[in-house]
C-alpha cells in the first residue's frame, strides 16, 4: 500500500472516530441493537455515512478513547490529515476492499482482460520484462506456471466485472507480485484492495515466502 493509500485509511479512520463521539448515543444504540458483530458494523457505517473499515474502528474503540484528551489528539490527526490529503476514502470506496474479490484466472474466460493489459504494456505476463509474444502462447505459459505451482494469477472482480490482475510469480525464492488495474477502473483504489486481498491468497500458495511486490497498483 502507498503512504498516500495508508494516509488517507488512517483519515477515513480517524473521522468515522469523531463521529462516531459525537453521535455517541445513537452509535450505542445501534449495537445494542445489533444480532451479531457484523450486523453492528454495517449498522454504523450507515448510521454515519462511513466505510465498513471506519465503523469497524468504532466498534473496536477502548473506553479510553472517549476521554477529552484523545478527542482532541484525535481531533489534531484529522486536521493534519486533512491539510495533506485533497480526498476521502469514501471517494475511492474500492480501496476499503469490501467490494472486491479475487479468483483463479481462466485461460478460456480471460483472455480478453490479458489481452488489454498487454496491448497496453507491451511487455510478458512473467514479469521478466520481456517483450509480450503471442496472446496464445502467453497465456499457455503462464497456465503451465500455475500448473507447476510457480505462479498465481488473479483476476480482481467487482461485482461481475473484471476490474484488473494480480500476478504471483515465484522467482528466486521470492513471490514476485504484480498488480494491473484496466484503464477504465483506476483512480479508485481497485489497486491497493487487490494488493491487501491477493496477500492470503500468496500466503496460502507460496507458505514460507517473502512476497516482494514489483509494481505500483495502477
Amino acid at each position: 500500500m502507498t503512504d498516500l493509500d495508508l494516509a488517507t485509511t488512517r483519515r477515513d479512520i480517524t473521522d468515522a472516530l469523531l463521529t462516531a463521539l459525537e453521535r455517541r448515543h445513537d452509535v450505542l444504540d445501534a449495537i445494542v441493537d445489533a444480532e451479531t458483530r457484523d450486523e453492528a458494523v454495517e449498522a454504523i457505517a450507515t448510521l454515519l455515512g462511513k466505510s465498513t473499515l471506519g465503523a469497524e474502528a468504532v466498534l473496536g474503540m477502548s473506553f479510553y478513547q472517549l476521554t477529552k484528551d484523545e478527542r482532541r489528539k484525535n481531533q489534531a490527526e484529522l486536521d493534519d490529515l486533512n491539510n495533506a490529503l485533497t480526498f476521502t476514502l469514501a471517494e475511492r470506496p474500492a480501496s476499503s476492499g469490501d467490494s472486491l474479490d479475487l479468483r483463479p484466472f481462466s485461460a478460456a474466460d480471460d483472455a480478453d482482460l490479458f489481452k488489454v493489459r498487454t496491448e497496453e504494456l507491451k511487455v510478458a505476463g512473467d514479469g521478466s520484462g520481456s517483450p509480450a509474444g503471442d496472446l496464445g502462447e502467453e497465456i499457455a505459459k503462464a497456465t503451465e506456471r500455475v500448473d507447476n505451482e510457480d505462479a498465481v494469477w488473479l483476476v480482481a472482480l467487482e461485482g461481475d466485472t473484471k476490474v484488473g490482475f494480480v500476478f504471483g510469480e515465484l522467482v528466486n525464492g521470492e513471490v514476485d507480485v504484480r498488480i494491473w488495474i484496466h484503464p477504465d477502473h483506476r483512480k479508485k483504489g481497485y489497486g491497493t484492495a487487490a494488493l491487501r486481498k491477493s496477500r492470503s491468497e500468496m500466503a496460502a500458495d507460496f507458505p514460507g515466502v517473502p512476497m516482494v511486490v514489483r509494481a505500483p497498483s495502477s
